[in-house]
């Protein structure tokens, strides 16, 4: 996430992490469905209305980074250079998203995720939504219909992808080997005009 350059924009910035970082520390403290609202407000010292002017519910605040996540798949795309090949850039950033994700310290909150049913579905409904937003991205990028169905193909694998990689017993290996599978769909369904 872009870094916030103005006064105003880093003070929102940092109530906002402040916010997460209570958050969390109640959640792994006492158990997700043990903290309310109100028990994450008072001990970030902010309003509730403040808390939910950062956050749109409970689970968003567990998933602090899902707009960083979403803009770093997108700029995967975007912003690659001409020269650069589609599945390569996806590979690399999912990569650098799962070594986030498995990194030390990241276990206790995996397990919550995964322990807690609101959870999982959350999550389940933003990956849906990044799929979504990277299909567009693609298809914009190839100059396709928002809806084209290798796009919205791939996109869905890439965001699979590390989701697998990140429960496997060597994340980084099994992106590499989920995104060879990747690379021969899209050259076997895209018209050479895409790839």
């Amino acid at each position: 996430m872009p870094v916030p350059t103005g006064r105003r924009e880093r003070k929102k910035a940092a109530t906002r992490q402040k916010i997460a970082d209570a958050a969390l520390r109640l959640f792994l403290d006492r158990g997700y469905d043990a903290v309310g609202i109100r028990d994450v407000a008072a001990e970030a010292d902010v309003a509730v209305t403040t808390l939910f002017s950062h956050f749109a519910s409970k689970e968003a605040l567990v998933f602090e980074q899902d707009a960083d996540f979403e803009q770093r798949l997108t700029q995967a795309v975007t912003g690659r250079a001409a020269h650069e090949p589609l599945i390569p850039a996806l590979r690399h950033e999912i990569h650098a998203l799962v070594r986030h994700c498995t990194a030390d310290g990241a276990a206790p909150i995996r397990r919550m995720i995964e322990e807690t049913p609101a959870l999982r579905k959350y999550e389940e409904s933003m990956r849906l939504r990044h799929a979504e937003t990277l299909a567009a991205a693609i298809a914009a990028d190839l100059g396709l219909p928002p809806a084209t169905t290798a796009c919205r193909t791939i996109a869905r694998f890439a965001i699979d992808a590390y989701t697998l990689a990140r429960e496997a017993t060597d994340p980084q290996a099994a992106v590499d080997e989920i995104f060879r599978m990747i690379e021969a769909a899209w050259e076997a369904a895209a018209p050479s005009r895409l790839a």
